[in-house]
């Protein structure tokens, strides 16, 4: 007997298949069965995702054989393909795309018999799971968060402070849910892997007694190996909790009750590839999905989102009353019981100090003293490299990149230019290529430059022991050889480090316990972005960097972050200084209320490339002319803007054109894009868009 099976596969975004495809099989298989077809000439992995009832019309149909099973892994949930569909219609993206990415790389290509070999191995027996002893005493303020939590079955929104103690929370609700079900399985994510590995190695030791094998990482820094064992290990549920990036919402966890997303905030939860989706919103949905699952007779699947500085659609929740919010405003105890305080917040105005002066003398001598006492400082500047530009000041060459319309930035220890959007690097002339000039000078100020300025003018400063201070840098230069970030990070836990120098790597997630001051160097420029969001970012990431400083409380009294500015008097240096989120989201949603921004309204951004400016742009417009004539706005519902270039233009030789979809209603928003996918894909086909590279939709968009 032949049974006939709807599959999804993988397939290049846009391309002409978007569902799922039919075979024939002639063994009886289960919905979520993973298995290998043909297609064209390979042979891929697929999912099957129907069963077809037979018909006459079948009977017909030139089908073509699954070619094989891989048997001994159970068919994958109900409730994950309904995420996994969720997510293809929601972000625009074709269901075997988003499902197939979803699945570890290695899956694809083993054969029965060696995914037979690895599911083989033993897992130790936990059906008497020793709970953990010798717990820190909780604060009050988290006693009542974890009761708040328990109470409401809302999505929560934990809002505390920075070392407030929001970690030990999921831990304790972690612990709760698995002692309470012995299968039961618990999902924490993390915006980035490696600025976290404290958060990790405490989740490790607090569930130690669990076995090591219960408790995996999944994120994309593992082997494909690794990836692979920890994911079949989730899977077939012997995992208890896995802790990952934003990839590991999509973890098959057949026995899923708690996610948990920390620093819920962080643009990392939103891929910015292929499916754009967010990680955050997916845990959200997920959650509430594995709730109304009737297959299981289980309880409710919780959620719980982190923060210092939420996101605003997640605060507007809160107002909203859609999730419950749970506030912890003061930092817990050290273990001699002394509470820690927020650093006290100085503005220094740059107005008013030398001119030229990169660090102001007040914060030089703050530095000094930190210095001479032992202590450790944190100077933050969101900008890598030793220059942002080279320049002649003879005939105004810049060191512009051929490939992309943006300037290569100068790197001193290896002597080179370099793009850091498409990588392009040269060797720094001997002289101005244009003019022949040779005195090229840098323009601005890095990292790589800070640190040796930071040199120069600590000189004369001496530590405790008489020895000149140690001044070391962190960022995406100095951490590229694998291990190198471990490393790092220990020496300035370890105290081998005076002043540290970074990019937002060091502002986040980081408990540094002898640090007493943290400085932003030049944060101004967000204050005027035209990205509606640009505010919020900066704030966050003052917030958490200054969340670094005085988390021993023996330190906390001294602490300090000091931000040097032209706009001392801006609102958001105003909240900054008093530590005041909530009013500084007030002011945020006041202000995209009155634009129809989100939280407020609904966008998306559609992307073009190509060879020629004037193409990329000229499809947008076409195909959004053509909605028009359609009437596929919904008589005004929708708004499409007219195509623009994208901010840094041109990327290794490629042209990038953008347009602006807008919308009050969420729903409204999503049947336009729906209808207008089949006129995009007509107008791609058009002759003088034929040499268009590529097209995409984001939905939600963190930056426009």
């Amino acid at each position: 007997m032949s049974y006939w099976l709807q599959v999804v596969v993988a397939v290049p975004a846009h391309s002409s298949i978007a569902g799922p495809l039919t075979y024939k099989s002639e063994l009886p298989l289960t919905v979520g069965s993973l298995v290998r077809v043909p297609l064209g000439k390979r042979e891929v992995l697929g999912v099957v995702w129907e069963i077809l009832p037979d018909s006459g019309a079948l009977l017909e149909m030139q089908t073509r054989h699954v070619a094989g099973v891989l048997e001994g892994l159970p068919p994958l949930s109900a409730t994950w393909r309904k995420l996994v569909q969720f997510t293809a219609g929601y972000y625009q993206r074709s269901l075997g795309e988003v499902a197939l990415a979803a699945l570890p790389p290695q899956l694809r290509d083993l054969s029965s018999v060696q995914l037979a070999r690895r599911l083989k191995r033993p897992v130790a027996d936990t059906s008497h799971t020793p709970t953990t002893t010798n717990l820190i005493a909780l604060s009050q303020e988290q006693t009542l968060a974890i009761a708040q939590f328990d109470a409401d079955s809302r999505p929560a929104l934990l809002f505390g402070a920075t070392g407030s103690g929001k970690t030990e929370v999921y831990l304790r609700a972690a612990a709760r849910v698995l002692e309470q079900d012995p299968t039961a399985q618990v999902l924490v994510m993390v915006p980035e892997i490696n600025l976290t590995p404290q958060l990790q190695s405490r989740f490790e030791e607090r569930f130690a007694h669990l076995g090591k094998e219960r408790v995996v990482a999944l994120h994309s820094g593992l082997t494909p190996a690794q990836r692979l064992k920890s994911w079949l290990a989730a899977h077939a549920g012997h995992a208890r909790l896995v802790l990952g990036t934003r990839m590991a919402v999509f973890a098959s966890m057949p026995n899923l009750r708690l996610l948990v997303v920390d620093e819920e905030h962080d643009p990392s939860y939103k891929q910015q590839e292929g499916a754009r989706y967010s990680a955050r919103d997916l845990a959200v949905y997920r959650a509430k999905i594995e709730t109304e699952d009737t297959t299981h007779d289980h309880g409710p699947c919780r959620v719980l989102l982190g923060s210092a500085t939420p996101s605003l659609e997640s605060w507007q929740a809160t107002l909203a009353g859609r999730y419950q919010r749970l506030t912890m405003s003061e930092r817990v105890a050290a273990n001699d019981g002394e509470r820690g305080s927020l650093p006290t917040v100085r503005r220094v105005d740059m107005n008013h100090q030398p001119k030229h002066s990169v660090i102001a003398p007040p914060l030089l001598d703050a530095i000094a003293q930190r210095v001479a006492r032992g202590e450790q400082s944190l100077i933050f500047l969101n900008r890598r490299g030793y220059a942002p530009v080279l320049a002649c000041h003879d005939c105004g060459w810049k060191s512009e990149c051929p490939h992309c319309s943006a300037y290569r930035v100068f790197h001193k220890i290896d002597r080179t230019l370099r793009c850091h959007h498409c990588g392009f690097t040269e060797r720094v002339p001997r002289a101005c290529p244009a003019c022949g000039n040779i005195d090229i000078a840098p323009v601005g100020r890095g990292t790589e430059r800070l640190e040796e300025h930071l040199a120069e003018l600590l000189a004369g400063v001496k530590r405790p022991d008489g020895e000149p201070p140690r001044i070391a840098r962190i960022d995406a230069d100095t951490t590229r050889l694998k291990g190198a970030l471990e490393s790092q990070l220990a020496s300035v836990h370890a105290g081998e480090v005076d002043v540290l120098v970074g990019t937002q790597m060091i502002a986040k997630g980081h408990d540094f316990r002898h640090i007493t001051l943290v400085a932003a160097i030049n944060p101004d420029g967000a204050l005027f972005s035209s990205d509606f969001r640009a505010p919020e970012r900066l704030f966050s990431l003052l917030m958490q960097a200054g969340g670094r400083a005085g988390r021993d409380a023996r330190h906390s009294g001294v602490s300090e972050m000091w931000v040097q500015t032209f706009h001392p008097t801006h609102p958001l240096f105003e909240a900054l200084k008093k530590h005041d989120y909530p009013g500084f989201a007030a002011q945020q949603l006041a202000e995209r209320e009155a634009a129809g921004m989100s939280p407020f309204g609904f966008s998306a951004l559609v992307r073009a490339e190509a060879r020629a400016q004037d193409v990329a742009q000229g499809f947008l417009n076409a195909a959004a002319a053509q909605a028009e004539a359609q009437q596929l706005t919904g008589h005004g519902q929708v708004t499409a803007y007219p195509a623009v270039p994208m901010t840094i233009q041109r990327v290794a030789n490629i042209e990038r054109a953008q347009m602006l979809v807008e919308s009050p209603s969420r729903a409204a928003l999503q049947r336009f894009l729906a209808a207008w996918q089949p006129t995009l894909f007509e107008t791609r086909q058009q002759a003088e868009f034929k040499s268009l590279i590529r097209w995409a939709i984001d939905v939600d968009p963190i930056a426009i």
